[in-house]
């Protein structure tokens, strides 16, 4: 089971500390193996879902809304748009999605969200979004909470909103949002794309800017890498100088990565030529090589 080892932080990217000298109480580790036990479970029963939905026929309206409304879609290879298809149809099995303020959630709109949302986990051999279950819709800018402080005294007031991701909590977009973003793919902007990566983030239960690698080796690379460019984003950002990367990346360590994956995915050759080892970090997160789709120009 990958782990995350090395916590990245603005300020410090320590090492966690050697786990062979830690000792558990009996109740401890038979919490740690229920879980461990859980997630085995897990994992057998999500490949033999994979494998009851894998000759599934895919409709032809699915493909035609897709076509629509995720430009990239157009352009994948056959056997990431096959590994696409298997990922949709296991996110609409497992999520609800719920229309507010009188909007209807069709076929056009769970299948937009959906595209976008398993392009993130295309070569990912992991658990996908086990940590929620509900997709909320707006018809357009909804009004959510904000929180500030200044170390002393928390202050609660409200945001007009484009998505949210709560922690183990729902999804949250608006639809005009998911859909300007959807169409326009090299602004950097998709609040799909941006959002579940905060969803990925959130894997092991930490919002911290650090997804799940593929190997243990990497996470030495990332946790410098991304250090080093979040830090970089915060001082350009400060002296008002324009970046590949949105500003709003350089907010905290898991709004950095949820900006990063837009424009890795949306913006990926200006990341590489400005950033090549940012680029290289994020293709080894998701193992895929967005330059060559939108090279790939059907």
């Amino acid at each position: 089971m990958n782990r995350k080892l090395i916590p990245y932080h603005p300020v410090s990217s320590k090492l966690a500390a050697d786990e062979s000298h830690m000792s558990f109480p009996i109740p401890e580790l038979i919490v740690i193996a229920l879980a461990i036990a859980g997630y085995f479970a897990y994992r057998i029963f999500r490949q033999r879902k994979r494998e009851s939905v894998r000759d599934r026929p895919f409709p032809d309206q699915w493909h035609q809304i897709l076509e629509r409304n995720m430009p990239l879609y157009r352009r994948l290879p056959e056997d990431l748009r096959s590994e696409l298809h298997e990922h949709i149809h296991l996110f609409l099995h497992d999520k609800r999605f719920y229309g507010f303020d009188g909007l209807e959630v069709t076929d056009e709109i769970r299948l937009t969200i959906a595209g976008h949302a398993c392009l993130l986990l295309l070569n990912r051999n992991c658990l996908g979004y086990a940590n929620f279950s509900s997709v909320y819709v707006y018809p357009s800018t909804f009004i959510g909470e904000h929180r500030t402080s200044d170390g002393v005294l928390e202050q609660v007031g409200q945001q007009a909103r484009l998505g949210e991701s709560w922690h183990r909590g729902p999804i949250i977009l608006a639809w005009d949002a998911v859909l300007h973003g959807a169409h326009d793919i090299n602004d950097g902007h998709n609040v799909v794309l941006h959002e579940f990566a905060h969803k990925l983030d959130d894997a092991d239960g930490q919002v911290d800017g650090l997804p799940i690698l593929h190997q243990h080796s990497h996470y030495v690379s990332w946790a410098r890498v991304m250090q080093r460019e979040f830090e970089q984003l915060q001082r350009n950002a400060a002296n008002g100088i324009e970046t590949v990367m949105n500003h709003y990346g350089a907010t905290n360590p898991a709004e950095f990565f949820a900006v990063l994956t837009e424009t890795f995915y949306e913006k990926p050759r200006q990341l590489k030529h400005h950033h090549p080892d940012l680029y290289a970090e994020m293709k080894k997160c998701f193992r895929v090589d967005p330059l060559i789709w939108h090279e790939n120009d059907r």
